[in-house]
Formats: C-alpha cells, sequence, structure tokens
C-alpha cells in the first residue's frame, strides 16, 4: 500500500461526513444529467460548504484524496454512463473488487 493510500484510507476513516458530502453533491451532479463527473468540482463544493456554510471547526481535504473518492464512487455506484474519469495508479488495487 502506497503512502497516498494510506493517508487516504486514514482520512476517510477519521471523517466518514466527507464521504457523505461527496456521495450528496455527486447525486446533484448526476440526477442533473451530468456524465462526466468532476472530482476536482465535488470536493471544492465540500470545501464550501464546510468552510461557508457550516462554518465549523477548521478543515482541511488533500488535494491528493480527490481521486481515490472518485474510484471509490466509481466502484461502489453505477448510474448509467455517468462516471469519474481517472488515471491508472499505484494505488489501483485498493479498489479493486468493490
Amino acid at each position: 500500500m502506497t503512502r497516498l493510500e494510506l493517508a487516504f484510507n486514514k482520512f476517510d476513516t477519521d471523517n466518514p461526513d466527507v464521504w457523505e458530502m461527496f456521495l450528496r453533491f455527486t447525486d446533484q451532479l448526476v440526477s442533473r444529467g451530468y456524465k462526466r463527473l468532476s472530482a476536482s468540482l465535488v470536493t471544492e463544493r465540500i470545501r464550501w460548504e464546510t468552510t461557508i456554510v457550516t462554518r465549523g471547526s477548521a478543515f482541511k481535504i488533500c488535494n491528493n484524496h480527490r481521486a481515490y473518492y472518485a474510484r471509490k464512487w466509481n466502484n461502489a455506484f453505477r448510474h448509467g454512463e455517468a462516471r469519474f474519469i481517472t488515471r491508472e495508479t499505484g494505488g489501483q488495487q485498493i479498489f479493486d473488487g468493490i
């Protein structure tokens, strides 16, 4: 497992609300008919919500986690043609078989 995979797994485990927001905002894109989804767009929306809307404690989401959230969604859900476009990485194996 790579350093990035380990960091993502820890972040994902420690911050389940991020995955819930990722699901909610991705669902909004899919329901509006978008087929090519953007993990950058979704994570920036999460940043907006946690910074401006909720006014909670300081929150950081590393840009490195975007690709892993996109792969996690691609492997967990099938919404017709809607997909996050991802590249092959050394960390791809953590999502095989999900």
